[in-house]
């Protein structure tokens, strides 16, 4: 599915109204961000390396905490996977993604693994891996 295509069907996330009743946040977004997929990816650009996010995280950060699917899109179709570290993003229980889009779960755990984020029965050890903002 095309970026352009999901974002059409995300649509009836309303930036405006999550302004008015406080759920969005503003501290980790750019003024410039658009779209809840640009949101997304500049809050996923600033999460070090090695460290993750969970997909909860990076939605709250991006202004909406029930945003975590959507997040999962945006990181689907990253259209600048070098820039854009999506491999930092695992599920609540650390746990890396099936459908990693860019390589498969074995590459996003390679790619943790280079930046020194260790594995415990296949789960990143959140207590000392997770991003603390």
């Amino acid at each position: 599915m095309k970026e352009e295509q999901v974002q059409k069907n995300l649509s009836f996330f309303d930036w405006e109204k999550q302004m008015e009743s406080g759920t969005a946040s503003e501290e980790f977004r750019e003024p410039d961000a658009k779209t809840s997929f640009e949101r997304v990816y500049q809050v996923v650009r600033q999460i070090p390396e090695g460290k993750v996010a969970t997909y909860g995280q990076v939605a709250r950060l991006a202004g909406n905490k029930k945003w975590s699917r959507v997040v999962g899109y945006a990181l689907h179709v990253n259209p600048e996977p070098g820039k854009i570290p999506c491999h930092r993003v695992v599920n609540r229980l650390g746990e890396p993604s099936s459908a990693f889009a860019f390589g498969g779960v074995n590459r996003q755990i390679e790619l943790l693994e280079a930046e020194g984020v260790t594995f415990v029965d296949g789960r990143v050890e959140m207590g000392k891996y997770q991003w603390e903002i």
